[in-house]
């Protein structure tokens, strides 16, 4: 006799019927619960809506003092291998690493403007890439796996990120020099998964930004202007290659550190004996790196006369809505690829359902 397991199939089964999962009650009406925590269409369509910025302060307040150190902890997880930087600056052979990066970089950051993608997008494509390169050793005279490996990065990075994803070969746009099919940048994606050790959910410096600016800042919140000069930041940190040298976590504090104007000394050590785990002299180094791009004009910051909005109080809301503003500005800001939200479809490829961390 076949035994029966209908009774054990039941307690696998949810209660919840369709109409509960749409959000519709008995008389087909949206829920109450459903129509609160919903923005408003015209709300979405603006990117950085007031309905919107409530309904992420709910859901995510600012991280605590432990849950940074966790991530401090993790941080060297998503990082480079040790040696890397020296690794840049020596040729192998006839192998320049440090104009593969550049290519791959600038290619990069073509497609993210050309596609509209959003900036964490870009930076979690950098920090695929430089993982691994610190890594896998690439073959002499190939010079199409540079392209190869950059649209494999900015494929998973996409993946990620992206609500809406380019499929691999329409990714191959902004003057690609080479094209390649589906099937070999698949194979490129798995090899590059594989070396991460499909290590793929990064901590980078967006994780730190905002809970740095809020810790950093006289009165607790940031300004609009801070918050759109550390999206400007971290997107030319991530591009350029002086500053594999630090960690996400000292990259954040330094970035928030600039954003707000200048190096104050008492907040900086105040902040520092309360944060076991940030090392105030290399935070220093890398502000002073910042700096120096700066005075060289390598980064162009928005000034104080810059029109701001209002943002969500996230890493995605200071990321998204800042780099939507440097569309506005006059000022050309290095590495910043255009991610403006102009539509509700545009707007859902911000992940404002999970922090990203």
């Amino acid at each position: 006799m076949v035994p029966s397991y209908d009774c054990a199939a039941s307690v696998l089964l949810c209660a919840e019927d369709n109409a509960a999962i749409l959000g519709l009650d008995e008389e087909g009406e949206e829920c109450s619960w459903a129509a609160t925590a919903t923005p408003p269409r015209d709300t979405a369509a603006a990117g950085v809506g007031v309905a919107v910025e409530g309904f992420l302060t709910d859901y995510f307040p600012l991280q605590s003092d432990d849950s940074i150190a966790e991530l401090v902890e993790r941080e060297a997880e998503h990082m480079p291998r040790e040696g890397y930087p020296q690794k840049l600056r020596r040729r192998h052979g006839g192998l320049d690493l440090a104009a593969v990066r550049r290519d791959a970089v600038d290619w990069i950051w073509k497609v993210i403007d050309h596609y509209n993608f959003a900036p964490l997008t870009a930076v979690l494509s950098v920090n695929y890439l430089d993982r691994f390169l610190s890594t896998y050793e690439l073959p002499e005279g190939k010079a199409w796996m540079t392209q190869l490996l950059a649209v494999a990065c900015l494929s998973l990075a996409s993946k990620m990120e992206e609500t809406f994803v380019s499929l691999p070969l329409d990714l191959q746009v902004a003057e690609a020099k080479f094209v390649f099919e589906g099937r070999t940048i698949k194979r490129m994606e798995l090899l590059v998964l594989s070396t991460l050790k499909w290590r793929m959910q990064a901590v980078t410096a967006c994780a730190f930004i905002d809970y740095f600016l809020h810790k950093l800042s006289e009165h607790g919140a940031p300004s609009m202007l801070a918050r759109s000069r550390s999206s400007d930041l971290i997107l030319s940190a991530a591009k350029g290659p002086e500053f594999v040298v630090f960690r996400p976590s000292e990259i954040a504090a330094s970035v928030a550190l600039a954003a707000i104007g200048e190096c104050r000394g008492p907040v900086l050590e105040r902040d520092a004996s309360s944060c076991k785990y940030l090392n105030k002299e290399r935070v220093l180094r890398c502000y002073e790196l910042i700096q120096e791009k700066i005075t060289m004009g390598s980064i162009v910051l928005k000034s104080a006369g810059s029109s701001i909005s209002s943002v969500p109080q996230s890493p995605i809301g200071v990321l998204d809505a800042a780099t939507c503003l440097s569309q506005q500005s006059d000022d050309a800001t290095v590495g910043s690829p255009a991610t403006c939200y102009h539509s509700s479809s545009t707007s859902k490829r911000r992940r404002i359902s999970r922090r990203l961390i």
